[in-house]
């Protein structure tokens, strides 16, 4: 019988591990993944975090490099595996979650390996699970190449000619940068993209998001939501440059596609030869078997991470409590917060 279990070995439950080793606790950390940073490992070659080395640390371990640069994600992969070797964190690799039951006061998790059981769980298997993909897809041809984002790794890939992104996040905007060096490349957005700068004045635009106390904006308080209103920006000028000079072509949203012809809002066509689902991710929380965790649409239903389940949590939640929650900027704090709250 463990006092904790950490479902979920990324930034979320390592941080939990940090702040339950200084409680002495009974725990585990455990994850689907065959090593500590898959979950970076496997995403598109070129990607590069938008918050310079000094706001993607974890808490008792700075990233090692310049504060100032931008780290890469094998970097971040590189980071993990040394904060997890650094804490001696008890993690075990490779465990599959099947199913999650309560039953009185234990918490049973049924995994390929074995079942668990616990005091208390800790979900911490953030919020990129299951990519979402438009049900329009399964009209295309055969032809066209399509693959949604977190599957894209580089530009080879692709096949020959033109390039679709669909999604106007960061990942969208930076697979966009990149593949325009080399092919036609459109991209189609469903509302106005804002951007804002990596550096102001020679500073990092989340320093003086820090010293302008926008970091510790709530998600309840007013300039929480009205940053959450407004959509995540583009970090960088790279995608805005590229736009001013056509070199990527920007589109409204697509609303349908038919064999290798894709229809955006404004009734404009193209003819596509590739096409990034750069369209997000769902959540995929049908291994829990517990009454009262999910609302109707599927999320957890929790104040801070703190749900209605004695003993139950959820951690790196985007906004969980702050802009950063889900990021290694912040997840830190609501890791803290969780670990001073639980009862054991």
């Amino acid at each position: 019988m463990f006092d904790v279990i950490i479902i979920g070995a990324g930034q979320a439950g390592l941080s939990m591990g940090y702040h339950l080793l200084k409680q002495t606790k009974n725990f585990l950390i455990i994850d689907q993944n065959k090593k500590i940073g898959d979950s970076w490992k496997n995403r598109y070659e070129s990607l590069v975090l938008f918050t310079t080395r000094e706001f993607s640390s974890l808490p008792g371990l700075q990233m090692k490099g310049d504060p100032q640069g931008l780290p890469t994600k094998n970097e971040v992969v590189e980071y993990l595996g040394l904060y997890a070797r650094t804490f001696e964190l008890p993690i075990q690799m490779e465990t599959n979650v099947q199913s999650l039951e309560k039953q009185e006061n234990t918490f049973i998790i049924k995994t390929n390996i074995e079942t668990m059981h616990s005091k208390q769980v800790i979900i911490a298997t953030g919020p990129f699970q299951l990519p979402s993909i438009p049900s329009i897809s399964k009209n295309l041809s055969n032809n066209v190449y399509q693959v949604h984002s977190s599957e894209y790794k580089n530009a080879s890939q692709l096949l020959p000619g033109n390039a679709l992104i669909v999604g106007g996040g960061n990942s969208g905007a930076q697979i966009a940068v990149e593949l325009s060096s080399s092919r036609e490349v459109h991209l189609s957005i469903s509302k106005e993209i804002s951007f804002l700068p990596l550096t102001f004045f020679r500073k990092s635009i989340f320093w003086w998001f820090k010293k302008l106390r926008i970091l510790n904006a709530t998600a309840e308080s007013f300039i929480g939501k009205r940053i959450r209103g407004n959509g995540d920006p583009i970090f960088g000028n790279e995608l805005k440059h590229l736009l001013r000079d056509q070199r990527i072509i920007l589109h409204p949203r697509t609303i349908h596609c038919n064999q290798e012809i894709f229809q955006f809002e404004d009734q404009e066509k193209i003819e596509v030869k590739n096409v990034i689902w750069a369209t997000g991710f769902t959540s995929n929380y049908e291994w829990i078997n517990i009454s009262q965790v999910l609302d109707k649409t599927g999320n957890p239903v929790h104040s801070r991470g703190i749900t209605q389940i004695e003993g139950l949590y959820f951690l790196g939640l985007p906004w969980q409590h702050k802009r950063g929650s889900a990021l290694l900027l912040g997840v830190g704090e609501d890791a803290e917060y969780i670990a001073n709250k639980m009862n054991i």
